[in-house]
Formats: structure tokens, sequence, C-alpha cells
């Protein structure tokens, strides 16, 4: 939708609207996006974004929203060489989907570091390149004579040999099209494109492949116009001179605003949710709801704020923030393990102790037949390196300070190899409750404790203590069997805490999937214990847990009263004893016929 159309009706109205303004402020308000404020008589934000799925270009009145932790080399770049500058000019190239922001600024010495009286300073000219091109789009900064400053994403030689971007090279524009110029095209033109292109071709996708800048949008509007309908040849026009000029002149009409501009910015809707947006009016659209808007940028705007509200956007966010956080996660996790490894081969190290302090020994026992310069001693059966720029008391004394070391490590390392483990057991629950995260509360709750985990812990701060920072949140996740029992199931570690250690009574049923990440599953008994309730709530545990893709997953089932926390650890990890194991089906509430309290 961001094509050649879209672009240029966006060039005008920012021309018209902002040219001669000042640069007020600039944000990044996301890692691929740029708010810059402009002061032309009113203030009005260009929001530019090259995120890969969604690349967009508008003007605003909203002021920029800021990210604090979006402050880059190209950020501080913008500020340095466009805030406080003007803006000169709105550019295009033709039929590409870039558009150039020219911005001039006069620069202060630096080696002055303010102006002096009656001096400006040196005028610089700066663009802002701005490709929206699908996967390709990007923001880069080029200076006067050409060269990247910089680039929202830099491209280097590995990724693109073709077209590197990179701080120092030369800007070099996206390749040009080798195709048709749609402006000029006439019928003869239509019926050589379409004689050239493949018989079963379909008519839009011909044009798409054939014509310079022709989006697929603006191919089924041409074709639509020409013959009603997407479903036609490239065969069938090559056979049909008539239909080829009718499409001769419906790319006319399609690509007519560019010279003369015209632009109707509309929106489409399907049961109130946003299907498309357009600078011209879409006829092959004409069945949905269309909205028409004073400006491109009001369509959209009007566009993107609806989607963002529609359930596939709000799905879409979901993911996002579980991969997110479930990227941040593995990285810790592999941090981790990594700490554990290094744990691991200094604790083996460790155990050579006592042949380092028998070395000493032997050292000394043997120093009157140990030469000057001699690198080894061979007694008792054992190779003793020595080092030949050391006396041999020296010699022994490192073996024993490697010995005393080893000891040292003997006893330091261990805990620490424990308290590595209960952190990689404590994130793969973390992970598999991420992965099991039904709505975007859940990952919120579960967002914060990540936080609280990786916080700096505070001086002498004991785990009750620790604990008592976490986030609230509301009451517990429950369901209830029909005879009144109420089995609860915890959402994060947090709250796993609360319902084993808070909620729960020492007589209820406490449960958790054997040897896997999870939620803990309590039952508040509203009778006599039951096996069937038993059944049902190991199913939930089951569900809520790493083995929700099994067909059996063993579940452990024991009183609360012999649940403990594990000293040290993170929320949600316990050691329990006195426990039986079922054997279980996984199975959802829905399907277990449970109603949620």
């Amino acid at each position: 939708m961001f094509d050649i159309l879209t672009l240029a009706a966006l060039r005008e109205e920012i021309s018209d609207r902002l040219l001669g303004g000042r640069v007020q402020k600039i944000v990044q308000s996301s890692p691929l996006a740029l708010a810059i404020e402009v002061y032309a008589g009113r203030r009005l934000t260009i929001i530019a974004d090259a995120d890969p799925q969604d690349p967009r270009l508008l003007l605003t009145e909203r002021g920029p929203a800021s990210d604090p932790e979006q402050v880059t080399p190209l950020l501080l770049l913008l500020r340095k060489y466009v805030r406080g500058g003007r803006l000169i000019e709105v550019g295009q190239p033709p039929l590409e989907r870039v558009l150039w922001l020219t911005f001039e600024k006069f620069l202060e010495d630096e080696h002055r570091g303010r102006r002096e009286a009656g001096q400006a300073g040196e005028l610089v000219r700066t663009r802002l390149a701005i490709e929206l091109m699908g996967r390709h789009s990007n923001l880069i900064l080029v200076s006067e004579d050409g060269r990247v400053h910089d680039a929202i994403k830099r491209v280097t030689p590995a990724m693109s040999a073709a077209r590197p971007i990179l701080p120092g090279r030369p800007y070099e524009p996206p390749p040009p099209q080798v195709k048709r110029d749609p402006r000029r095209l006439t019928p003869d033109g239509v019926l050589s494109l379409a004689r050239e292109a493949a018989p079963a071709a379909e008519l839009p996708s011909v044009l798409v492949q054939a014509l310079a800048g022709f989006s697929p949008q603006m191919a089924r509007e041409a074709t639509y116009r020409a013959c009603g309908t997407f479903a036609v040849t490239a065969g069938e026009l090559a056979a049909n001179p008539v239909a080829a000029e009718r499409l001769a002149r419906a790319v006319s009409e399609v690509i007519a605003p560019l010279e003369r501009g015209g632009w109707e910015p509309t929106v489409y809707l399907s049961d109130d949710q946003p299907v498309a947006f357009a600078a011209i009016r879409l006829s092959y659209l004409g069945g949905l709801t269309v909205e028409v808007y004073p400006t491109m940028s009001a369509a959209i705007e009007r566009y993107f704020a609806q989607r963002a509200s529609g359930p596939a956007a709000i799905a879409e966010r979901h993911a996002r923030r579980r991969q997110r956080l479930l990227q941040q996660i593995e990285e810790a996790r592999e941090r981790a393990e990594a700490r554990l490894r290094a744990l691991e081969q200094e604790l083996e190290r460790a155990r050579e102790a006592e042949q380092w302090r028998q070395m000493g020994e032997l050292i000394y026992a043997y120093l009157a037949a140990i030469q000057p310069g001699q690198t080894e001693l061979v007694v008792e059966g054992l190779q003793i390196p020595l080092d030949p720029e050391l006396s041999p008391s020296e010699n022994a004394q490192a073996y024993f300070e490697r010995y005393r070391k080893a000891q040292s490590a003997a006893q330091q390392v261990p805990p620490r190899i424990d308290e590595a483990l209960r952190e990689l057991a404590y994130l793969e629950q973390l992970a598999v409750l991420t992965r099991l995260a039904e709505s975007a509360e859940e990952l919120e709750q579960l967002r914060q404790e990540w936080e609280l985990f990786r916080a700096p812990r505070r001086d002498h701060e004991s785990p009750r203590r620790r604990r008592s920072r976490a986030p609230a949140f509301r009451r517990p996740r429950a369901w209830v069997t029909s005879r009144g029992d109420r089995i609860y199931v915890g959402r994060h570690g947090r709250e796993n805490d609360s319902i084993t250690f808070e909620l729960a009574r020492p007589d209820d049923a406490w449960l958790h999937a054997r040897g896997l990440a999870g939620a803990h599953v309590v039952v508040h008994w509203a009778g006599p214990e039951d096996p069937a309730v038993l059944e049902t709530a190991a199913a939930l545990a089951a569900w809520y847990s790493d083995g929700r893709g099994s067909s059996r997953v063993p579940v452990d089932v024991t009183q609360r009263r012999y649940v403990r926390r594990i000293p040290g650890a993170g929320p949600g990890l316990v050691s329990y004893r006195n426990e039986r194991t079922l054997h279980v089906r996984p199975q959802s509430p829905e399907s277990l016929g449970l109603r949620q309290d």
C-alpha cells in the first residue's frame, strides 16, 4: 500500500505543510522508527518507520513519543545535523518508493564550543532517505557529499554485496528498475508485454513484473478498470487489441495523479476492519465500506489505528511480546549454562588438589637432586614439571599455592554450582510459563517477574524481603468442579508461590508435572478427597506444563504440608515429599467441562 502513489501524495502533503519549518525535536520511538517534530506555523510530527512487516510514513499532530532505551548513533547524528535546522526540500526519485527530506542547518564550530558574535557557523545540508520497500525498508542519513552518516538498519557487504549501507560509505540509491515506464505505456506496448509473458500468467502479476513502480494494488485497479475482473490472462489479452487499448488507458488513469495531483485518500473496511488504504479511489474494492480523508496522513493514521485494535493485531502484539521475553530468557539461560560449565571445570581442577600437594612435598624431599634450570623431576613414578626460571624451593611453593587454591575452590565452587542449577531450573520454568501464557495480563506478570529476577539484589536482602518487592497481581485463576471443589492453577512463579504458600491449607492437595517445568495446582476440597477430582486436577497440571504436547504425563500429588520452598531459588521452585504419581492425558479446562470461578 505504500506504493509510489502514496509516497507522492505524502511528498505533496509534507511540502505544503512543513516546507521551511524548523525541526524542534527528534526521537527514536522504536528500534526502527523515527519521529521528527517540525514547527511551520503549527507543530506536526513526521513518523517514519522501517519495520519490515509494516513500514510507514505519515504526518500527525500527536507529539513524538520517545523510547528512553533508543539512544543510538543515528539519533545522535540526527540531533547534531538536523535538530534546529530547517526542512528545505521534499523529493521523490521517479517511480521509486523513496522519499528525500533535505534539511539545512548552521553548525557551530566544535572547537569554539559556541559561535562568536556575528559568526553564523557552517551551513550544512543533510538528507534523510526514507526507503519504504517492504523488508528492505530503511532510514538513511546522508551527508552533503553523498556519504552515509548512519542508517537505522546497517547493511554489511556480507548481507548485500550489491548495496552495503554503512557509515562513511557512499550512499547508493536502490538499483534502477529495468522495466517499462507506465507513464508512457501505449496499446501496442500492452500487447507486447502480454506476448512476452507466460500465456497463463494473470494480468495483475504481468503488470507488476513489467511496469516500473507499479504495485500489486495499482495493477489490480488498472486490470479491474479495463476488464471488470482479475481473471484475465496474458494470453487472452495478447489476442484482444480492444482490451489492450482499454488497459493502456486504465494504466494511464491510475498513474495520472503523479503528474497532476488530485489525490483521493481512502480507507476500505470490511466488517469494520480496515483492509486497505490508497491515494486514489479503488473501484475493485467498491463493495467494501469506503472512508475518504482530507489528507493521505489522516487515511494512513486511521488505517493503522483501526487495525491495531483488531483481533489480528492484538494477537500479533501478544506473539511479539512473548517472543521478546522468551529471547531474553534464552539469552540468560545460555549465560547460566556457560557459567555452570566453567564452574564444573573449576571443580574438576580442584579435585587435583592432593596431586599438587604431593608434588610440592616431593620437590622438597629431592631439593638436593634438582639442578639449576631443570625442567622436570621424575621421582616415585611421577613426572613433575618444573619452571626453570624458579628455584627448586620456589617451584615447591608454587605447587603448594595451587594446592591451597584448589582446596578453596573445592569448598566454594559446589554452592555456586547449586546456585547455577537453581537459576537454570527457574529460567526453564519461566520460559515454559511464558510459552503457555494465554493473555496479555499473564505475559505482563511474567515480564515483571523477569525484571525482578534480573534486577540487582540489594545488600543483605532476604528472600522474603525480595518476594515482597514482586508485583501485585489479581486473584489466581480457579475452576470449580461439579461438587464445588476449587482447583487453583498458577500462571507465573510469584502466583505459584502464592497459591502454594499463602492460599493453600495444609491438607489441600498439591500437584505438579513430575520432572517438568510448569504450574503449581492446588485443590481446595469441598468434601472428602475425591479420586476423580484428583485426576481432573492432574490433567490440568499436565496441560499447564512443558508436557502439554505429550500423550501421557506423570503428575505428582501430595498434601500442601509436604511442600517446601528451595532456599535461594526463584519463585515457584520447591521441593516436596510423600508424593504419589498419576499418569494422565493433558487436558484443557474446557475439555474437562470445568466452570471458571
